[in-house]
C-alpha cells in the first residue's frame, strides 16, 4: 500500500514538472474547458434548488387592506386664565369721612345703586348759599321785566343785562353745588357683585382711593395663548371647550372674540380671548381654566403606521398592483396612535400593504395573506 501511494505521489510530480516546463496540453485543455461551461451552465442547489426556475417565481406573503380616507380631527389643549367681561373699580373722587356704608362682599348691586356716602354738611350748606344768590338774582330780573312793562324808564338795558347775567351765574354756582354734593354719595357704575372692601364708616377717604371691585360675571373673558402651529385653528366664532378643576366633568362652552395680529418674538404664540357664559354664575372671574378647540381636516388617506417605510427618499407605502409591489412616495400628515394620515397620489381602493413591507423590493411578487389562509382551509 505503501508502495501505491509513493508510485502515485511520484506520478504527481513528474505530471507538475511537466507542466511547468512544457505547459497543459492541447487535449487537456480543451477537455477542462468543457467541463467548466457545464458547471457555469447549470444554477446552484441543482433542478430544484432556490436559483432555479422554482426560486424565480417565489412570491412574498404580505398583508393587504384597500386604502381609505378619513378626516382627521386636530385638537389643541392649552391653560388659561378668565376675567369678569365687565368689571369696574369704584375709586373715591371727593375726600371726606365715611358716615355710611352698604358694602358687603359678594353682594349683588345695581348700576346707581347707594354704596356708601361721605360726610356732605359742607356741601349742603354751599348748595344753601348757591339757591338764595339765585333766588335773589331771579327776583331782581323779575322786577326789572315789570318795572319796563309799565314804562319805567328807571331801568336802563345794560341794567337789566347785568341782572339776567347775574341769575344765569347763580344758577350755574346752584349746579354746581349740586354736583358736589352729588359726589359725595358714592354710587355702583355697572351692575355686578361686590368683592371684598376694608372701607367702613369712620374711614377717611382721599381722592383717588379705591374703594371696592364691582363685578359682572355673567360672561366671563377667557385669555390664552395659541402656538405658532395652531394658528390655523384661530378665527372670530370659533367655539372652545373649557373645564376647570372645581366643577370635574363638566364642559363649560365660548367662542373666540379676538386675537391678536402678530406673535410674541419670545413664545412664538398669539394671544386669544373667547368668551364663556356663565350665566349661572358658578364660575369665578380669576379662575384657571383648561381650553380645548377641536377642528376636522378634510378627508385624507389613512394607513396604519405598519404600512409606512423609510429609505433615503423619505417615507413611503407598498402597494399590490397585478400582484406585483410597487412603492410609492407619501408625504406624513398627522399622527393617532397607529394610524397614520398622508398625502399620496394612489387613489382610495388599492390595495396597500400593511405588514411584511420591510422585506419588499420593486417588482416583488406577492401574495395576501387572506388568501393563503383561504387555500389552507
Amino acid at each position: 500500500m505503501k508502495k501505491f501511494i509513493v508510485v502515485i505521489l511520484s506520478v504527481g510530480v513528474l505530471a507538475g514538472a511537466y507542466v511547468i516546463a512544457f505547459g497543459v496540453p492541447a487535449q487537456v485543455a480543451q477537455m477542462l474547458g468543457s467541463a467548466s461551461e457545464e458547471a457555469a451552465a447549470t444554477p446552484r442547489g441543482g433542478p430544484g434548488g432556490a436559483g432555479g426556475p422554482r426560486g424565480q417565481g417565489r412570491s412574498t406573503t404580505v398583508v393587504l387592506a384597500p386604502l381609505e380616507e378619513r378626516n382627521y380631527t386636530l385638537v389643541l389643549r392649552t391653560i388659561g386664565g378668565a376675567e369678569s367681561l365687565r368689571s369696574a373699580d369704584v375709586v373715591a373722587t371727593e375726600t371726606g369721612e365715611v358716615v355710611e356704608s352698604f358694602l358687603r362682599a359678594n353682594k349683588m348691586v345695581e348700576k346707581g345703586e347707594v354704596l356708601l356716602r361721605l360726610d356732605d354738611r359742607t356741601e349742603r350748606l354751599s348748595l344753601e348759599i348757591a339757591q338764595a344768590n339765585r333766588d335773589q338774582a331771579q327776583a331782581t330780573v323779575t322786577r326789572y321785566d315789570g318795572l319796563r312793562k309799565n314804562g319805567n324808564t328807571v331801568v336802563t338795558d345794560v341794567a337789566y343785562s347785568e341782572a339776567e347775567v347775574a341769575l344765569r351765574l347763580a344758577e350755574a354756582n346752584v349746579g354746581l353745588a349740586e354736583v358736589a354734593l352729588a359726589d359725595r354719595t358714592i354710587v355702583a357704575p355697572i351692575s355686578g357683585h361686590l368683592g371684598l372692601s376694608d372701607v367702613n364708616v369712620g374711614d377717611r377717604l382721599s381722592n383717588g382711593d379705591t374703594i371696592v371691585t364691582i363685578d359682572d360675571s355673567t360672561t366671563l373673558l377667557a385669555t390664552f395663548e395659541v402656538p405658532e402651529r395652531s394658528i390655523g385653528l384661530l378665527s372670530e366664532g370659533k367655539p372652545v371647550f373649557v373645564t376647570t378643576p372645581t366643577y370635574t366633568g363638566r364642559v363649560f362652552e365660548g367662542q373666540i372674540t379676538a386675537f391678536d395680529s402678530r406673535l410674541d418674538s419670545v413664545t412664538r404664540s398669539a394671544t386669544v380671548q373667547a368668551e364663556i357664559d356663565n350665566s349661572e354664575g358658578v364660575l369665578l372671574s380669576g379662575m384657571t381654566f383648561a381650553i380645548r378647540m377641536t377642528e376636522e381636516t378634510d378627508p385624507l388617506p389613512v394607513v396604519p403606521s405598519t404600512a409606512i417605510t423609510w429609505d433615503r427618499s423619505g417615507a413611503g407605502i407598498w402597494v399590490a398592483e397585478e400582484g406585483r409591489a410597487r412603492r410609492v412616495p407619501v408625504t406624513i400628515r398627522y399622527r393617532d396612535g397607529d394610524q397614520v394620515w398622508i398625502e399620496t397620489e394612489v387613489p382610495v381602493g388599492t390595495q396597500v400593504v400593511t405588514e411584511g413591507a420591510a422585506k419588499l423590493r420593486d417588482g416583488a411578487q406577492v401574495t395576501s395573506a387572506d388568501s393563503n389562509e383561504g387555500r389552507g382551509a
